[in-house]
């Protein structure tokens, strides 16, 4: 296990995301073409009809080199497959949820019941798995202290939540091109590395191979994007990165690493809760908060790179604390 085994993962994992992008492209395009909420920013109507769904490539890139991997470097198949069941589990939830919407052209898609109840599920199945059956281990890292605390009883509702949440904050972040795809390459580079750090290696590997399949469909989700990812691909990554860090037992590191994500998620709760208490009015012009900097004026492709920035800052931070 080493920086270069790491950074093949990441390359091989790149150019099969590219090629299988560049493929699903035309193939989309002609049955997911991306409907475009009539609520949102008037710049977004114009890509009305871009392919959707295009996660796909990125499930499938990452997937392969890390059972790749797996084979190759014997990263311990007990934990990537655990790593991989619950990242292609809520990549299927994706997929339906953008299948009814998006090709039967359906908006609802799966009701919400449906698809958070179809993520407890997923959710708690590997609550149970690390809290029984990966050592019965339910110790939690924390990082600044340098120690490990037990959460004993607490440990299943803290896992199904950092589950939910992760996911979920990951989905609500995929809404500008390139936004979800450049975060969530360093963010995943960033869990690579820190895999390193502290021996956690199928964990290591499968960021890696994640990192790279994000890169390579970024090559065309930056904007302007020529396809989005879809619930497919965001439901992944976020249920992905969530198992790979919890298995890692580094979980807390997604609050400084993936900081991104909680400002994302809690714009939207905020919004929310004060647009309800308030009987109307609004904090922000738009949320996620990505859509308020639009609403204030700023060129989407500057919004992505503010946060882009702000993402490894905030990486940088979590190697000096590691």
């Amino acid at each position: 296990m080493s920086y270069a085994s790491i950074a093949i993962v990441i390359v091989a994992a790149f150019v099969i995301s590219t090629i299988l992008t560049k493929l699903e492209i035309p193939v989309l395009k002609e049955r997911a073409g991306q409907n475009i909420r009539q609520e949102g920013p008037e710049s977004h109507l114009s890509k009305a009809g871009t392919p959707s769904m295009g996660g796909i490539a990125i499930i499938i890139a990452a997937a392969v080199m890390s059972v790749a991997s797996m084979l190759i470097w014997d990263t311990g198949i007990a934990d990537m497959l655990i790593i991989l069941l619950v990242f292609i589990g809520f990549g299927l939830i994706g997929f339906f949820d953008d299948y009814l919407k998006v090709i039967k052209k359906n908006n609802l898609g799966l009701r919400a019941y449906q698809k958070f109840g179809l993520q407890i599920i997923i959710s708690v199945a590997l609550a149970v798995f690390m809290a029984f059956y990966s050592g019965g281990s339910t110790y939690v890292y924390i990082p600044i202290a340098d120690i490990y605390v037990d959460f004993g009883i607490w440990y299943l509702p803290f896992i199904v939540f950092a589950v939910l949440a992760m996911t979920n904050a990951v989905n609500l972040t995929d809404g500008l091109d390139g936004l979800a795809s450049g975060v969530t390459a360093l963010v995943t580079f960033f869990f690579a590395v820190a895999g390193l750090s502290y021996g956690c290696i199928s964990g290591s590997y499968f960021c890696a191979a994640v990192c790279g399949g994000c890169l390579g469909f970024l090559v065309f989700n930056k904007n302007p994007a020529k396809i989005f990812m879809g619930d497919t691909g965001s439901l992944a990554l976020g249920g992905g990165l969530a198992a790979a860090a919890i298995v890692m037992k580094l979980e807390l590191l997604l609050l400084i690493a993936g900081l991104l994500y909680v400002i994302e998620a809690l714009s939207v709760v905020l919004q929310v809760g004060y647009f309800k208490l308030s009987h109307g009015k609004r904090i922000f012009k738009m949320a996620p908060i990505h859509h308020h900097f639009e609403k204030c004026g700023f060129k989407e492709a500057h919004v992505v790179i503010a946060f882009w920035i702000f993402t490894a800052i905030c990486c940088l931070i979590g190697f000096a604390i590691i």
